[in-house]
């Protein structure tokens, strides 16, 4: 019996892993079947209206400490092979470290961090020569920053892994691709900026989900380390090799206090 090839999308609900797994039902035609991974079920259920090959959809946290072993006894009971795992399940809080709970702020570095390692590492094992790992990072990852300092750490770690991992995996020609977009225009926003306004440089560099999703897969596809959408990111990522990071830290931590306060008089 010929394994069936799968892809695998976690944060697979809303935002760029919805379009992913668009983008993956009409650009990979190789996939037989994408399981899409998220926390409510009734978006995923929509997104599976939205494709046109079969879904499989799991109702799951990739915090729960129950994950790793429900993701691993599904791929156990089905002969699959993975072609495609898309980590997209995160989120980010821009304030102060200590401006939410503890609970959110940790629970960032756990989604982003260690929700990601779960689900690669579960399935590594059902990739072969030629699949591909694609891992949502960020343009924060370039550098630290204030008042996104969990946010911008745990993308670190996500470019990290994801850049050792592929060496690791070479031999075995499993592709590891690392995504690092600036802002994109879904609804990560209207959870990361509660109580902040956005600052208008976002607003000129914001790109649609639709096209770094697209430039994401087209850079797994050609086997690229690191995806970036759009010139003035990729600008971004040379200017923080140039500049100290002392000087851009500094800089940004004061134009955040100037923007903190004059929304503080507004309010």
């Amino acid at each position: 019996m010929n394994m069936k090839k799968i892809a695998i999308i976690t944060g697979a609900s809303s935002g760029m892993g919805r379009q992913f797994a668009i983008k993956i039902d009409r650009m990979l035609k190789s996939i037989d079947e994408i399981w899409l991974i998220a926390r409510r079920m009734e978006l995923l259920e929509e997104v599976r209206g939205e494709i046109n090959r079969p879904c499989r959809l799991i109702c799951e946290d990739v915090t729960d400490e129950s994950y790793k072993y429900v993701l691993a006894k599904i791929l156990r009971q089905e002969n699959v092979e993975i072609k495609m795992l898309v980590n997209c399940a995160g989120y980010g809080i821009i304030g102060e470290a200590d401006s939410e709970a503890i609970e959110v702020e940790v629970g960032m570095a756990e989604t982003n961090c260690s929700g990601l390692t779960v689900t690669t590492l579960v399935a590594i094992p059902y990739m072969s020569s030629n699949s591909r790992i694609i891992n949502i990072a960020s343009s924060a990852a370039f550098l630290p920053q204030p008042y996104f300092a969990i946010y911008a750490a745990s993308k670190s770690y996500v470019l990290s892994f994801s850049r050792a991992l592929r060496r690791e995996l070479y031999d075995r020609g499993i592709v590891v691709t690392a995504v690092c977009p600036g802002p994109v225009d879904t609804e990560f926003f209207s959870i990361a900026e509660k109580g902040s306004k956005r600052a208008w440089f976002k607003d000129l560099t914001m790109a649609t989900a639709d096209e770094v999703v697209e430039q994401a897969l087209t850079d797994s596809i050609n086997k690229k380390e690191i995806s970036v959408y759009g010139v003035t990111m990729k600008m971004f990522r040379i200017f923080t090799k140039l500049v100290p990071h002392k000087l851009i830290l500094d800089s940004y931590g004061k134009f955040y206090k100037k923007n903190h306060n004059e929304m503080t008089r507004e309010n």
